[in-house]
């Protein structure tokens, strides 16, 4: 080996030839260096960690597609609710969010103490980078100081963590959960001891909800899939009684239970009947039939004994008083989805979770004020407006927000014909191009949200939509292995194809401008890095150009500014994204792992070291700066959120 070269763990430097290489499960990623650090360039020196570090503001959404019970008020003033692995405790009245960051994947449910300080969350199973799995346990903590008093059932949990309940009376010293285990285990412990004193196989089908009897700290309801069971807990077995439907119809699903203050349960089912089931027995006591059309997935009973009622199919909430006469209905628009939960706020007002993710403050007769809102599928498309505090997401769920991180809500929305995948802002600001998962991709104006153009090429998912940086170009890049080149006029409001990009054996994933707007750099599934000429779509094989010139940006996971970020080992499919800040000091990545990491830019040394933040759960699947660099937004990909950081 030439004096010149050097070797480091799956990195090696040609320093004569002027370039790294690194291997992607065996595969040799060659990058260039710039003339001026051909010289000087060494794969030994360790980086510096940055200064700066990253401070999560503000959580958006909430998780109610497909979890229930999981929104309260507390005596502070704030919600509890969460999103992805954070528990997020939002104060609507202030528009301060606190957060509880003590789990490692997705948070399934909730439940919050008598004591209305001490809550209780439970997460589903994980897997950690180095292949670990991430075990299903419930975390006790307290919501003022947000410190983790007790972790319960490590190693006990099958799946998932899917219903959790503290006992009403004796204190509340007993917790019960159910996990997702094929018998879904019911089992009750004590907290404070993080001991279990009796657990039981429930039902072979789904057990959506489980909850003490107010005054009899030894009896569970549990219902769910054509079940209603009330457990009576004697040492250390639970035994089941189970609730008799007689001659009244028996439902597919019991969806929910509440009690009410005479110590009634209440169920709502999946036929959209109210049932009353007396005190110590397991018979209906009292029907109301037909109180929503189709399923009702939340009952509450306020502190007044009246009780809400919420609908999915028909989206209503409903009042009823204390003989379960009706005494009023509101109805949620559609856009916001079926009723998942219900809480009691302010006196004469509520909070109501929905199904399409977002948490609304009401109040009969009918005022409806959306707090929370989010994406309710698979969600890749992020940009930051190029100077506004303002970023456009887009999602598989056909939705494009454009968000104000001040308000922390949208400016406006849009619903577009196919799912979502990317999203652009032209350097003015004036519009937004989108990239959906079909081929077709489209332009919207950012003041009117009015459709400019419409455009498709291909039939396959759009990756990434980018303009140049002098606005006179938008490269539009496909999972066909292309990447379709427009000219620009008129401050982003016609295109006209220019040609496309052919090269790439693999579908493209990341693309950059060079700051004079002449040339572009891609990367595509296979590792490659490509280099092509805007104006001609030629394949530029000369590096002598392109090793020195100048990056508008460096979204480019593999590049020789970036590959820092990779660590040992790495598939990859491991990295997302990355982003770099606009003044050019820090970059940050999104991973497989839940993770958003913060290295010094640039990262031109092997596995350079970051901090690290959880928050989302699996795929973090894009992050970018704000125009100022004072706040960085990272997307969660199944998990839908969004999250906002403050750089500092």
């Amino acid at each position: 080996m030439k004096k010149s070269s050097s070797k480091s763990k799956e990195c090696a430097l040609n320093a004569e030839d002027g370039y790294v290489r690194m291997f992607l499960r065996g595969r040799p990623v060659t990058m260039h260096l710039p003339d001026q650090q051909r010289e000087t360039y060494s794969l030994e020196p360790k980086v510096a960690l940055p200064d700066r570090k990253l401070k999560l503001q503000w959580v958006y959404g909430y998780r109610g597609r497909d979890c229930r019970s999981n929104l309260y008020l507390l005596p502070t003033g704030e919600i509890v609710y969460f999103n992805a692995s954070v528990v997020v405790l939002y104060n609507t009245e202030e528009q301060q969010q606190r957060h509880y960051l003590g789990h490692n994947d997705d948070v399934k449910c909730l439940s919050v103490h008598p004591d209305m300080v001490t809550i209780a969350t439970g997460q589903m199973a994980g897997t950690s980078k180095d292949g670990k799995l991430l075990a299903p346990h419930v975390r006790v903590w307290d919501s003022v100081s947000l410190n983790t008093l007790h972790v319960i059932g490590m190693g006990v949990f099958d799946r998932a963590v899917t219903c959790v309940t503290f006992s009403k009376s004796n204190g509340g010293a007993f917790l019960c959960a159910v996990d997702d285990a094929n018998d879904h285990v019911l089992s009750v412990w004590n907290w404070q001891k993080e001991k279990q004193l009796a657990d039981v196989k429930c039902s072979n089908d789904s057990v959506l909800g489980a909850v003490f009897h107010p005054t009899d700290a030894n009896l569970i309801v549990t219902c769910g899939k054509s079940h209603i069971n009330f457990w009576t807990m004697e040492g250390n077995t639970l035994s089941k009684r189970q609730g008799l439907f007689e001659k009244h119809e028996k439902p597919k699903y019991v969806l929910c239970v509440a009690f009410a203050q005479n110590g009634d349960a209440i169920t709502g089912d999946s036929s959209g009947n109210i049932y009353v089931w007396a005190k110590g027995g397991y018979r209906i006591s009292q029907v109301v039939s037909g109180a929503h059309e189709g399923g009702i997935f939340s009952l509450c009973v306020l502190k007044d004994g009246t009780m809400v009622s919420g609908g999915g199919k028909d989206r209503k909430v409903a009042l009823w008083d204390h003989e379960y006469r009706k005494q009023s209905d509101m109805e949620v628009g559609e856009a916001f989805g079926p009723i998942r939960a219900l809480t009691e706020g302010k006196p004469g007002e509520l909070f109501v979770g929905t199904t399409k993710n977002a948490i609304i403050r009401a109040a009969f007769p009918d005022t409806l004020t959306p707090i929370v809102q989010g994406h309710t599928d698979e969600l890749w498309g992020l940009d930051a407006h190029p100077s506004m505090e303002q970023f456009a997401t887009c999602s598989q769920d056909k939705q494009v927000h454009l968000w104000d991180t001040d308000s922390h809500q949208p400016l406006w929305s849009k619903t577009i014909e196919d799912p979502g995948r990317s999203v652009g802002f032209h350097p003015s600001g004036a519009v937004l191009a989108v990239g959906t998962m079909t081929g077709r991709w489209l332009v919207l104006d950012t003041d009117t949200r009015d459709l400019v153009t419409m455009h498709t090429d291909g039939n396959e998912i759009i990756s990434n939509i980018r303009y140049s940086p002098d606005g006179n170009f938008l490269a539009v890049a496909s999972h066909d292995n292309f990447v379709y080149i427009y000219a620009v006029t008129e401050n982003g409001r016609k295109y006209s194809r220019v040609g496309k990009c052919t090269g790439h054996s693999s579908f493209v994933t990341h693309v950059d401008w060079s700051q004079d707007s002449q040339y572009l750099v891609t990367n595509s599934g296979d590792y490659e890095i490509l280099f092509w000429e805007a104006s001609s779509c030629k394949h530029v094989t000369s590096m002598d150009t392109m090793r020195n010139l100048d990056w508008a940006t460096s979204t480019c996971t593999l590049a020789f500014t970036t590959f820092g970020v990779w660590p040992d080992g790495a598939d990859g499919t491991d990295l997302n994204a990355v982003c770099r800040s606009h003044d050019g000091s820090l970059l940050a990545s999104a991973d497989d792992f839940g993770k958003v990491h913060l290295f010094s830019f640039p990262c031109s040394q092997p596995r350079a070291p970051s901090h690290e933040y959880g928050g989302h759960s699996s795929h973090v699947t894009n992050v970018a700066f704000l125009h100022d660099d004072s706040h960085l937004i990272s997307t969660g990909g199944k998990d839908t959120s969004i999250l906002q950081w403050v750089v500092a």
